[in-house]
């Protein structure tokens, strides 16, 4: 009997075995090329999965169309999460009701189409209830840097993208955007939840936010989407991370981890920035917090520490409006409310009046006069706690008359401050150690309660989500029992399968002796080795090609004797390849390049840092050309002779913003006989909120120069924001001026020799084109 029972047990275990097979083959189909995808997307049913087999799938360009249900969505999903890399051409669109897709990894190619991602097929076929969850896009870039894309385009409603991790963007276009071009498309509800948006490198110029909530011409368009528990890291794109362009936008509990830029509210009104993280190092001073703009809005519970970052990149930046203004421009700031927030180490932490431009009414049209300050704007219940007392708490750039200040608690080391009627007052707190990068004061005086504001009562949670009922705690957070939120624990972010931590790898040492081995060497060295080249001299006759991160140099003075064609480089910079160059000589044929970038398809960054090195006989010591970027450029304790053109960093002249290069630094040099271009350094464009290029001259000798530049200018940084000239000696230039300066902006000149070289001369305002 025992047996007979066993054996019936046993079949029916086998049964139901098959049975979970045979379920699992219908809805969990596995798919191995576009043609067998495009097949299932079109049978597909309501809770189907379509599964990719795992690999490279190269050049596919997915249409999901279909229509699931809430309970049972249609998915496409890897067969192993993070196994399946879509490459080379390739993009996802999704038409429907209730899809998913998840696990999917993009590498290794680009878009051929305005989007990598798009909740939409075309105009008539949009998404809804849609969803990207558990991927990957990593430097899925177009070739031309002014080829602008999305990597995620939203249309539709209920759409989401959550728990991925995007970064590497280089191209121009923000790397998420919210369209709410027609109806079907407003007051949307997306979320844009728990993704970590790893490091945007500098773009050089505008377009290059991390997320885009809308455009100008929709502003005044209700959207109602959230953006909330994701991790900004290094997210360097341009001055705005989010830049919220519609209504009624959340922005909550999101970190923003030494990111250089600000959370804009660039147009549109009633956005609510509550309970997020700011969090600086202390020294950049590009790392910003909330700059305000337009109608409405609530900022509360936030924490900014550590922001070193002034005017447009304060913690706090409130911008003066235009009158009157169009839409693409700045809307006067009206009815804002700032409360609970703490600032703890933050060398600006407010700033009103940010953008006054009343002195360029010479320059500019009177349309683009910011002249309108904040009114109806309450700013209670903060903490602001500084190492080092500052002069002001509040800076007004412009008067900050429309501003009230209640019942503020400063700790400023017993520095004096203006305190707005009474509205900020000093106390001697001390700091409770979170973390590394939390720390709370305490000690608030027992006698200062809060201010209670028309609606305050609707700001029902502190920053750890602590209830705000019954509380009388100034600042972001309530009590002084506090637990360590672990802000920066990446596993609570992104993709569950991905991280972006890279393991620490000692450089190796790689010698060559001889000029054929040189090209062999560089390919087969990793990211950060070195290629150390004996004492000796090496005849090139092709263009070195770098593309990753090297170091090339010599103890003794490697003798790099270059005869390639006419205007082509010694060193071929091409996307990703960042070259140090030390302790060489280097020798041109008066026809070709030291360095130079590709003439096209840059799609990624380049770098360049030449240290303890003589350059002469060339054409162009640097060139880079159009839609090529570098973050940063440097040349130090380097002798630059005999040469055409010296350093090109001009090529961008669509006068949109854009510029070749973040930082040029020239310190400790010598340039002597460069006839043209000696430096050549252009950002064009009237864009008040571009904060570069940077260019600093220090302590170097031009001599005998610039005897064929054109406009008689031998140093050209038209445009140009940040500029310092320091210590330098210019010596028998054939030139009318040595440097213009653009006094409106932070250009300066000290501690110069100037001998028989023309003039520094400071305009006020350049008249520049503008960009609207």
């Amino acid at each position: 009997m025992k047996k007979y029972l066993f054996a019936i047990s046993l079949f029916v275990l086998v049964l139901s075995c098959n049975e979970t097979t045979k379920t699992d083959k219908v809805s969990g189909q596995l798919i191995s090329n576009a043609t067998e995808l495009n097949e299932a997307i079109e049978n597909a049913q309501p809770g189907d999965n379509i599964i990719l087999k795992n690999g490279i799938w190269k050049d596919v360009e997915i249409k999901f169309t279909g229509k699931g249900t809430k309970d049972n969505p249609i998915t496409i999903k890897a067969e192993t999460e993070g196994e399946v890399f879509i490459e080379g051409i390739s993009n996802l669109a999704f038409g429907g009701e209730y899809l998913e897709v998840s696990g999917l990894h993009f590498r290794n190619g680009y878009s051929p189409s305005e989007n990598v991602i798009a909740f939409r097929l075309d105009k008539n076929t949009i998404a809804n209830n849609c969803k990207v969850t558990n991927c990957v896009i990593v430097d899925f870039n177009k070739l031309q840097r002014d080829d602008d894309d999305l990597w995620v385009q939203f249309y539709g409603r209920h759409n989401e993208l959550s728990n991925s991790y995007l970064a590497g963007k280089t191209n121009g276009g923000p790397t998420v955007r919210v369209d709410l071009k027609g109806v079907e498309s407003i007051k949307n509800y997306h979320k844009i939840i728990n993704n970590h948006f790893g490091p945007r490198p500098r773009k050089g110029g505008a377009r290059g936010e991390t997320i885009q909530l809308g455009s100008s011409f929709t502003s005044m368009s209700p959207s109602n989407t959230t953006i909330a528990n994701n991790l900004f890291e290094e997210c360097n794109g341009e001055v705005e991370i989010i830049s919220s362009k519609t209504n009624n936008n959340i922005i909550k509990n999101n970190v923003f981890y030494k990111s250089e830029g600000s959370v804009v509210t660039r147009h549109g009104n009633y956005v609510t920035i509550d309970g997020n993280y700011f969090i600086g190092d202390g020294v950049n001073e590009q790392y910003g917090g909330i700059r305000i703009i337009n109608t409405g809005h609530w900022v509360t519970n936030n924490y900014f520490f550590n922001l070193k970052g002034k005017s447009f990149r304060s913690p706090l930046a409130v911008m003066n409006g235009i009158p009157k203004s169009p839409l693409n421009r700045y809307n006067q700031v009206t009815d804002l409310v700032v409360a609970y927030n703490t600032f703890v180490n933050c060398s600006s932490p407010w700033q009103f009046g940010v953008g006054t431009n009343i002195a360029q009414v010479d320059v500019l049209p009177e349309s683009e006069i910011r002249s309108a300050r904040a009114i109806r704007t309450t700013v209670a219940n903060n903490v602001v706690y500084n190492d080092k007392g500052l002069e002001s708490i509040v800076v007004e750039n412009d008067k900050a008359d429309g501003v009230t200040f209640k019942n503020n608690i400063v700790d400023n080391q017993g520095v004096k401050f203006k305190d707005f009627d009474g509205g900020i007052i000093p106390a001697s707190l001390e700091l409770k150690k979170i973390s590394d990068n939390i720390l709370i004061p305490t000690g608030l005086p027992s006698d200062v309660e809060p201010f209670n504001g028309f609606d305050f009562n609707t700001i029902e949670n502190d920053l750890f989500g602590n209830s705000r009922k019954d509380s009388k705690s100034i600042g972001a957070v309530v009590g002084v029992d506090f637990k360590n939120p672990n802000i920066l624990d990446k596993s609570k972010y992104g993709a569950s399968w991905y991280s972006n931590e890279i393991e620490t790898v000692d450089a190796v040492t790689h010698t060559v002796t001889k000029a054929e081995d040189l090209q062999p060497t560089i390919d087969a060295a990793n990211n950060g080795d070195i290629i150390a080249i004996a004492e000796g001299n090496y005849a090139i006759s092709k263009s070195l090609v770098i593309t990753k991160t090297l170091t090339v140099k010599s103890e003794g003075k490697a003798q790099l004797v270059f005869s390639g064609e006419a205007n082509t480089p010694l060193f071929s910079l091409q996307p990703k390849g960042k070259l140090t160059v030390n302790n060489l000589i280097l020798k041109g044929n008066g026809s070709n390049y030291a360095f130079a970038s590709l003439k096209e398809n840059m799609s990624n960054h380049f770098g360049l840092t030449v240290s303890n090195t003589e350059i002469s006989d060339f054409n162009y010591v640097l060139r880079a050309y159009k839609q090529s970027f570098s973050e940063r450029v440097t040349f130090e304790n380097t002798s630059i002779s005999n040469c055409e053109n010296g350093i090109e960093l001009s090529e961008e002249t669509n006068d949109r913003g854009d510029y070749n290069t973040e930082y040029l630094t020239i310190s400790n040099c010598n340039f002597n006989n460069v006839k043209q271009n000696v430096v050549d350094y252009y950002r064009g464009g009237y864009d008040e909120s571009t904060i570069g290029g940077n260019l600093l001259i220090a302590n170097s000798t031009f001599t005998n120069c610039g005897a064929k530049e054109k406009n008689k200018r031998l140093l050209n940084h038209n445009g140009i924001v940040n500029v310092t000239i320091t210590n330098n000696t210019f010596k028998n230039n054939p030139v009318q001026f040595v440097s213009i300066l653009w006094g409106a902006k932070n250009n300066s000149a000290s501690e110069n020799t100037v001998i028989n070289s023309g003039q520094i001369k400071t305009e006020e305002n350049l008249v520049m084109t503008l960009m609207y």
